[in-house]
């Protein structure tokens, strides 16, 4: 193994052990939701955590936004991005393309998880968001430690698809 594929799999497994101590403490720490046990209810829950997953986005796009506004690269067909912009809107791409995911994956998951335990919608959405933030932060300081922060949405999305699946198929 390479020492940069050897940086870019200790990022992804310290991402993965980060993740799933979070979640699991605030499965824990978070109070069981209030609500009515049915879908809508379920899915209004889960459609108010997206909110808060959504917040990196957002400032990633007004961070674009911003430095495209107080440069040449106001105008995108002068290709005039700095390295930050070009990593920032891959930064943003790829959060968009997580953010699908774990919207889908979230508002299944909210609809089969037992409702004693819903609050594991909440606590996947925060770290969906610090995790998020923490790409970021590490694709800025060296694209190898966006490891952690990609690991950690990604495996997340993949456990909260496999939960669904394996829910559904047994009824």
């Amino acid at each position: 193994m390479k020492a940069e594929q050897r940086v870019v799999a200790i990022g992804a497994v310290s991402g993965v052990v980060a993740m799933a101590g979070g979640v699991w403490l605030l499965e824990r720490l978070l109070p069981v939701p209030a609500i009515a046990d049915s879908a809508g209810e379920r899915l209004a829950y889960a459609l108010r955590a997206n909110v808060f997953a959504v917040v990196p986005l957002f400032a990633m796009l007004a961070a674009i936004g911003n430095s495209r506004f107080a440069s040449a690269a106001i105008d995108p067909t002068r290709s005039a991005e700095s390295p930050a912009m070009v990593i920032d809107g891959r930064v943003a791409d790829n959060t968009l393309q997580q953010s699908f995911v774990f919207a889908v994956a979230s508002l299944a998951l909210s609809t089969l998880v037992p409702l004693p335990h819903l609050q594991v919608v909440w606590a996947c959405a925060i770290v969906f968001a610090v995790a998020r933030v923490a790409f970021w932060i590490g694709y800025r300081i060296d694209p190898l430690y966006r490891a952690p922060g990609f690991s950690a949405t990604a495996y997340m999305t993949v456990g909260m698809i496999a939960y669904s699946l394996v829910r559904i198929s047994l009824g």
